[in-house]
């Protein structure tokens, strides 16, 4: 574990909102378990003078790291991956607490987040030649914005916060990140880990209401905006962000679809298929929302999603063996308690329903949906929860189209044993990435991003980080 002191999970846990190595003095908002729906911590409330403090500060840090070699930035960007890894007891704990997901995940989320930054730093943007003969000579180079945003969701908060921070500073950047409001304080905590490594006012995170983010994509002095969220979010950050023309990065929401082949195998894969669509609790923007299921194989699958569903251990974070735990908050958990409601009342026939623990926690039974139309709300708006939506189909054209009409645009899948067939029907599907039986699968090296409703621009790999910097062209006339 890093050197520092530890912390008494006991207690009410207050970190504090450091600026440059400075503690801000602020108003305070609680902190929720899910779990119970009680406060177990709080956490500081940034006002607009606090983020322009943590501009400067990022502004002066920026002039010196920009000018490091890459290999210096890559080799810092490793030390705060080691520092994360070796602090994931403590980081697992708080997300865990925050977030809502069994104590096992929450420490996976937060080795993930150390194996994507290690491979983020082993990626470079080499300059381009363009042309190089007797007369001209032309090269293009990839450089810095200055200060960007990271805006992350309250589904993957240490993740997605590692997918923010490690591209933004490994090519040169300042980086101020700001959690969701329910749940920041994991991110205080990697920001207390990141002042460790990184130069003083590097990296910040600003943690606070509503009004934060809006302050943040107006801000004159931040040139991107890496969001992470919903389209309704997404959509405002555009227009918050048009008078200062800032570079954005909008990852927004999905309405996945996967088709289902007439040859897959239920018994052996149904378990990975359900669970491409229940892990987190639902609560992921590229897991898999409509199923699309053969005529041939519909009454089995439906069968054995109700079975696997049943058998699933629903309990808090700190349950032993717990698979599904609780919604993030008391929002998202009452807006998929009335989509199941309407999506009942429109025609879906339920095939399981669960139940969850008593108490005042943001519980919603995991639920195993079938005979959904196209139009009834459970397929036709993004569910965000532990719903799972089946639907049949006869022709393999029919259901292309069928996945192709909604609005988004984030992720697919094809499942089958003939891969070539299945690689056929997956190049059709318009989204941003299209698997064959997984989903999703990513990595630090691959790019991933939407099309359609689900936004523009890519995280990851080489045009992940490309999107951090602008271009500059060197063009020299020899003679």
């Amino acid at each position: 574990m890093p050197d520092g002191p530890s912390i008494d999970f006991t207690h009410h846990y207050a970190p504090d909102l450091r600026i440059a190595g400075q503690a801000q003095a602020l108003a305070r908002a609680d902190v929720l378990d899910p779990a119970t729906g009680r406060p177990f911590g709080d956490a500081p409330v940034a006002e607009e003078e606090t983020l322009d403090r943590a501009v400067a500060a990022a502004m002066e840090a920026q002039r010196e790291w920009r000018t490091r070699p890459w290999q210096a930035r890559a080799d810092t960007i490793r030390a705060f991956a080691d520092a994360v890894a070796a602090d994931a007891d403590i980081l697992g704990h708080l997300l865990a607490r925050e977030q809502g997901k069994p104590l096992a995940k929450a420490r996976g989320e937060v080795m993930g987040a150390g194996f994507f930054m290690n491979g983020f730093a082993d990626l470079t943007l080499e300059p381009e030649t363009f042309r190089d003969v007797d007369a001209q000579y032309v090269q293009a180079e990839r450089r810095p914005i200055g200060v960007v945003a990271g805006i992350t969701a309250w589904n993957y908060p240490v993740l997605l916060a590692a997918w923010k921070i490690a591209p933004a500073v490994l090519t040169g950047n300042a980086v101020i990140l700001k959690p969701a409001p329910s749940t920041p304080l994991a991110s205080l905590r990697l920001a207390e880990l990141a002042d460790r490594v990184f130069p003083p006012g590097l990296v910040a995170v600003l943690t606070g209401d509503d009004r934060l983010g809006p302050w943040i994509t107006a801000h004159p002095r931040i040139g991107k905006v890496s969001f992470t969220g919903s389209v309704a979010t997404g959509q405002a950050i555009m227009q918050n962000a048009a008078p200062t023309l800032k570079r954005l990065t909008l990852e927004l929401g999905g309405n996945d679809a996967a088709i289902v082949m007439p040859d897959f195998d239920v018994a052996k894969h149904a378990a990975e298929l359900f669970w491409s669509a229940m892990s987190n609790c639902g609560q992921v923007c590229a897991a898999a929302k409509r199923i699309f299921v053969p005529d041939g194989l519909y009454a089995a699958l439906c069968t054995q999603f109700g079975q696997i569903a049943s058998g699933a251990i629903v309990g808090p974070w700190n349950a032993e063996g717990v698979e599904i735990g609780p919604m993030q908050n008391a929002a998202q958990a009452a807006k998929v308690r009335d989509l199941i409601t309407r999506a009942k009342a429109a025609g879906a026939v339920v095939v399981y329903e669960g139940t969850v623990p008593d108490g005042d926690g943001f519980w919603v039974p995991p639920t195993v949906l079938r005979d959904a139309a196209d139009d009834n709300p459970v397929v036709a708006e993004e569910q965000f929860g532990p719903v799972i939506a089946l639907s049949h189909y006869t022709d393999i054209d029919e259901v292309i189209a069928r996945a192709n009409a909604d609005p988004h645009g984030l992720g697919a899948s094809v499942w089958g044993e003939d891969l070539d067939l299945a690689m056929s029907v997956a190049s059709q599907l318009e989204a941003g990435t299209a698997w064959v039986n997984q989903h999703p699968s990513m990595g630090p090296e691959i790019p991933f991003g939407g099309i359609k409703a689900s936004g523009y621009g890519v995280e990851c790999g080489r045009r992940g980080l490309e999107e951090y910097t602008v271009p500059f062209v060197l063009n020299v006339k020899r003679n």
